[in-house]
């Protein structure tokens, strides 16, 4: 499948789900969270349904814990198989999107990261402006590029930091897509004029297969 995309992040609640829904919404595309820990809130494929009106499919897993995959399904006495979580066949642009941090378990013998090269998708990676992401973005983009995944680069969540941001694409050797500013409120008008405004998404469109602007 090359009209799919990972949409990563460095951390878990860095707005990694408003950057993918807001990439869902600009390249017309159908959603896919394949493992959602935690429900009793609204769940991300809700958050993205919400805010773009898209089509999203069914989550492989849907796990009531808030927390890293494998200790939410080993919570309800079962184990992600790796099997069930084989890319949909979909027409037209696909963005799938991962749980909290790259090197979070999905069981006992697999990280996230693993079965993100499985898959053998090009990879956007979240990563927040606030102190510590440098760390935090660099080491992520190693263990990406050791494993082979092809990150087409990172996109910023949060207020503008110029250096920080440099630091991370000169030293991780990796495009800098843009910033997702804050949205208050955050509305489908609000998404879509964030991403406008601060999202590089050329690039995106040109992997994907020149979608349609």
């Amino acid at each position: 499948m090359t009209n799919a995309l990972i949409v990563a992040g460095t951390d878990t609640g860095i707005g990694k789900t408003l950057v993918a829904a807001g990439l869902t919404g600009a390249l017309s595309a159908r959603y896919w969270k394949p493992v959602q820990s935690g429900l009793e809130e609204e769940t991300d494929s809700e958050v993205v349904a919400r805010l773009t009106g898209a089509e999203t499919l069914p989550e492989a897993y849907r796990l009531k814990l808030p927390a890293s995959p494998h200790l939410s399904a080993e919570a309800e006495d079962a184990v992600i198989d790796p099997v069930r979580l084989s890319l949909p066949e979909v027409e037209g642009p696909l963005v799938v999107e991962g749980a909290g941090g790259l090197m979070v378990p999905l069981n006992r013998q697999l990280l996230q990261i693993d079965q993100f090269a499985n898959w053998r998708l090009p990879m956007v990676l979240c990563a927040r402006t606030a102190l510590g992401t440098i760390n935090h973005t660099l080491l992520s983009l190693e263990a990406a590029k050791a494993r082979g995944i092809e990150v087409l680069g990172v996109i910023f969540v949060g207020d503008a930091e110029p250096l920080v941001e440099a630091t991370i694409r000169d030293f991780g050797g990796v495009r800098h897509l843009g910033r997702l500013a804050k949205l208050d409120p955050v509305t489908a008008e609000t998404l879509r004029s964030g991403i406008a405004a601060g999202i590089d998404l050329a690039p995106i469109r040109e992997r994907l297969g020149h979608v349609p602007a």
